[in-house]
């Protein structure tokens, strides 16, 4: 029997949906303002890829899921593929469009499949608890809580600061809302942060009006670096990433569902909401692990990703409000978040030395270098040097040959100078 759903169910899975995402909003804006546009421009455009994903999600997927610049994929975009690499604003989205392009590509045929058996999980996974201990130092960073040392690379920060105090009060505010499943937790953060802030005299700068032109919201990619190695370099990991990350959360949050039929679908709008975001200038959109409220809250249909669309685009008319949110009350979301793609490492084969020195490498490496795409290079290099140092040249795949061996180029080129 057809079960039946209802309006206001979704409507209300909607508003819940879109109260437990716009946190993204301020997010994903600051850090985009440290790859080199203001901060009210990255609101808007986190807004605006927010918006245009999770309307496509739910109109053509009619499925309650609502699509957001994805956390730790937008770290990698902003500190890594264009800071590391020295490259604009605009050749940074430029990565972005040929990333979704290949993201695109795998979701109509079965290149996605030929990766993830190519590729082994442990990598995989490794990339996931990497980036998310990269979220914790940027947190920790941006918060004051550590700092680079004069004897040591990170020391711990001045205490006696007060927006030190501030970051460590918010961040002990965040943990319990989170640890007691509060609604809307991050919220909630952002906005007793928020509050704290100005009890202490931290102040942002302020925002009157939105003053952006149309021409700085149509961002158009900038091919000037395509002729660079490091250029392609960039591409591939944050391509891997894409299709992995947007497999898994879409297969959990369909199950919840109970809609594994819609997979395909979901992968492919996913996939194109991606190629969107590199002209509306932004890091990709993945499905929200937020979903899980809108699910929770009786969303079963495209009604629910509607509603939560419509709320992100009327919030334009809030950023002079939002935009006076501070780092203090920023950081303590990017440490949760960090923990939670952390936890990943319990799917580590940390008994098999073969698979766990490759993994455990990328899991430093990322942190130490500051750069997700050299991090993810040391355990692709050494991960064929295990193998076959322990005769087990046979689980190698030729994809994972082709992939570890650019890694190498890439190294040789950096040393060389060329």
């Amino acid at each position: 029997m057809k079960q039946k759903i209802s309006l206001r169910n979704e409507i209300i899975a909607g508003i819940i949906g879109y109260f437990t995402t716009v946190y993204i909003v301020v997010v994903n804006g600051s850090i985009l303002s440290e790859a080199g546009i203001s901060l009210e421009t990255g609101m808007i455009a986190t807004i605006m890829a927010s918006f245009v994903g999770t309307m496509i999600m739910g109109f053509f997927g009619r499925l309650p899921l609502i699509l957001i610049p994805g956390m730790g994929i937008n770290a990698l975009f902003a500190y890594s593929i264009i800071n590391n690499n020295d490259f604009t604003f605009q050749e940074g989205l430029a990565v972005v469009l040929m990333a979704a392009l290949i993201f695109l590509v795998t979701a109509f045929t079965k290149i996605a499949v030929i990766l993830k058996n190519a590729i082994p999980e442990s990598l995989t996974h490794a990339i996931t608890v990497g980036l998310g201990f990269f979220l914790i130092l940027i947190g920790l960073e941006k918060s004051g809580i550590v700092v680079s040392g004069d004897s040591t690379i990170i020391a711990i920060g001045d205490f006696t600061s007060t927006p030190v105090v501030v970051g460590l009060l918010t961040l002990f505010i965040a943990i319990f809302l989170f640890v007691k499943n509060v609604p809307a937790n991050f919220l909630i953060t952002m906005i007793i942060g928020t509050i704290l802030a100005a009890i202490f005299g931290i102040k942002q700068p302020e925002v009157d009006s939105v003053h952006v032109h149309v021409n700085e919201l149509l961002f158009i990619p900038s091919f000037g670096a395509m002729g660079d190695f490091a250029f392609w370099l960039a591409v591939f990991p944050l391509a891997l990433i894409l299709i992995f990350e947007n497999m898994g959360i879409l297969t959990g949050q369909l199950g919840m569902l109970k809609r594994h039929e819609s997979y395909n679908k979901a992968y492919r709008i996913t996939a194109f909401s991606t190629v969107t975001s590199a002209f509306l200038g932004t890091s990709p959109t993945v499905s929200g692990a937020e979903n899980a409220a809108v699910i929770a809250s009786g969303g079963k249909t495209g009604r629910a990703a509607i509603t939560a669309g419509i709320l992100f685009l009327v919030t334009i008319f809030i950023i002079p409000w939002i935009s006076m949110v501070p780092y203090t009350a920023i950081s303590p979301i990017l440490i949760i978040v960090g923990f939670l793609m952390a936890q990943n490492i319990k799917h580590l084969p940390l008994n098999d030395i073969a698979d766990s020195i490759p993994a455990l490498l990328i899991v430093v490496m990322i942190p130490f270098t500051y750069s997700i795409g050299d991090g993810m290079a040391f355990g692709f290099i050494a991960y064929p040097i295990v193998k076959i140092a322990l005769g087990k040249l046979n689980e190698l795949t030729i994809p994972l040959i082709i992939i570890s061996s650019l890694f190498f180029l890439e190294f040789i080129l950096k040393i060389t100078g060329i």
